[in-house]
């Protein structure tokens, strides 16, 4: 079999490409590591879906290990395991952006058709105030005593059955109504039935250009090798494996900054205890943001969260009887979140053996955007009633971004404003490594459109 495309990586990125290359009568080929799961095969509980559909069982750490990392492992990726929250960037994200970069796409108004191209395809609904569980109003009620502005939520999503009982935390291991707007269920599907071809279960080792155009090199199910090639190739692995496949192929001699630009949304959940039942895990679990302005000027964001009881517990303090004692009370906590935008970039490694390391710190002025952070959230909390708050000590990497930087300068990035590495024109990146600094927004709906207009650039390349 030939193919016109190969794409790496079935999540927020890949699954968009395999359906616009598709569409367009491209003859693609999909590659992913992870195992394609469908509504009625998703594993049952939080245990197994940590084991199953994330890399490396469920968390991965930087180099000091003060921050974990979760990455999808299925076909859909991310899109299956996050939230499917779904915000376009502001002006301020892109003039950063175009600031740092000098890609002259990066403005609302050009951005606008892509963004309304994928918005077209979904459905994507606010968290109506029926559907705001107690943790939702809890936080409502706090920002509306101490004047700060908040907004629904905006998530991807069709009937969550929420009038019904259905909770929503449970899609954190893939949603089982096919409810939320993941690639799988939508892009993916659609891709299928136009003629794509999905092969799960492929490790990609490595790519190597030819005069004909790319080989990529992996391994399938038990070990079996195989090789497979196409005049272009698309890498969505997503920061972390996007960055390390192109690391493990060797591109770093003629790409310097291979690696470098990792960002990240460091996130803290903070927990308050409050004398009456919460239910934080109930019904919409998540429902509402900060939108305040004064927030997005410190470099921080907030909003209602909540996690399963394994998540939980690995974040509370204490062992034995104290942490016991503690997880008895998970029906009695509210749980709110602050994220960092981030400003300090990391790096992108390989050691010796090949693994990928991440070496990512916080500055300075990241830990004074979550201590401004904090404060409000134990304002917020105090205002409310909750008569005690823990603060974990350990962060969330969430949203990973850049390694595989846009820009105009090869010496300073490694995509084009084609979406090809600099001097590899068969190469091809549009997922979230190619951010050349954090938003501070929520990437999922950018990361989409930016796949939607590099299926363009690759269409006419």
């Amino acid at each position: 079999m030939s193919y016109d495309c190969i794409i790496i990586g079935s999540g927020t990125s890949g699954g968009v490409l395999a359906y616009y290359l598709t569409k367009a009568g491209a003859k693609c080929l999909l590659l992913e590591a992870g195992k394609a799961f469908e509504a009625k095969t998703f594993p049952q509980n939080e245990m197994d879906y940590s084991a199953q559909m994330f890399w490396n069982g469920g968390l991965e750490f930087n180099t000091d290990v003060t921050l974990a990392f979760l990455r999808g492992k299925c076909l859909g990726g991310g899109s299956v395991v996050n939230q499917c929250l779904l915000d376009r960037f502001d002006d301020i994200a892109w003039d950063d952006w175009r600031s740092v970069s000098n890609i002259d796409f990066f403005t609302s108004a050009q951005m606008a058709p892509h963004y309304d191209e994928i918005e077209s395809k979904l459905s994507i609904q606010e968290i109506p105030e029926r559907h705001f569980n107690r943790n939702a109003q809890l936080m409502r009620e706090g920002f509306e005593k101490l004047g700060y502005r908040w907004k629904p939520l905006r998530r991807g999503q069709t009937d969550c059955k929420l009038d019904e009982g259905n909770d929503c935390i449970a899609c954190l291991g893939g949603c089982h109504r096919d409810s939320k707007q993941s690639t799988l269920v939508t892009f993916i599907r659609w891709a299928r039935d136009a003629g794509l071809e999905i092969w799960p279960e492929f490790h990609v080792a490595q790519i190597k250009t030819t005069p004909q155009g790319v080989t990529v090199v992996g391994t399938q199910g038990e070990q079996t090798r195989r090789e497979v090639s196409a005049p272009k190739v698309i890498l969505a692995g997503g920061a972390l494996g996007t960055t390390a496949l192109l690391l493990r192929s060797g591109f770093k001699a003629k790409l310097p900054a291979l690696g470098k630009g990792f960002f990240c949304h460091p996130q803290w959940m903070v927990f308050a205890l409050f004398d009456e039942p919460v239910d934080a895990h109930k019904g919409a679990f998540q429902a509402i943001k900060s939108d305040d302005p004064r927030f997005r000027a410190q470099g921080f964001k907030l909003e209602n969260v909540f996690a399963p009881p394994i998540g939980v517990a690995m974040l509370l303090p204490g062992f034995g009887k104290s942490h016991h004692e503690l997880m008895k009370k998970y029906r009695f906590m509210g749980c709110i979140e602050v994220s960092v935008r981030d400003t300090s970039p990391g790096e992108l490694r390989l050691d010796r053996s090949g693994r990928l390391l991440v070496h990512k710190k916080l500055s300075a002025e990241e830990q004074q955007r979550r201590q401004a952070g904090l404060a409000v959230i134990e304002e917020i909390f105090r205002a409310v009633g909750a008569r005690q708050i823990i603060v974990p000590s350990l962060g969330l990497g969430l949203h990973l971004m850049g390694g595989c930087a846009i820009g105009a300068d090869p010496k300073s990035s490694v995509i084009n404003e084609r979406f090809q590495l600099h001097g590899f024109p068969n190469i091809f990146v549009a997922d979230s490594s190619i951010f050349p600094a954090a938003p501070g927004i929520n990437p999922a709906l950018t990361i989409m459109a930016l796949s939607h207009r590099a299926s363009q650039a690759i269409l006419g390349a």
